[in-house]
């Protein structure tokens, strides 16, 4: 297999610490030498190591603060039902 490659290059903040010192954090994080991506996920405290986690764009971003604001997402001409993200 493939050895992945990632770097850190902004650290955003740190959401929780788990008793062995593992965090979950949101950063910008660059895989295999792509455009940075916004990322969600639990690291080691030498950020060696990481579990499962979640990429997002710009996009992505926006559209969860504004479901986290109490606000429909902005859309590209679809209709979404406002139930369904609330």
């Amino acid at each position: 297999m493939a050895e992945l490659k990632f770097e850190i290059t902004k650290e955003l903040g740190v959401l929780s610490e788990n008793a062995k010192g593992w965090t979950k954090e949101l950063n910008m994080v660059s895989w295999n030498e792509r455009e940075p991506k916004y990322d969600l996920r639990e690291w080691s405290p030498d950020h060696t190591r990481m579990g499962k986690g979640i990429t997002l764009t710009e996009e992505d971003i926006t559209a969860l603060r504004a479901i986290l604001n109490g606000e429909a997402p902005a859309t590209d001409g679809d209709d979404v039902d406002e139930e369904m993200i609330l």
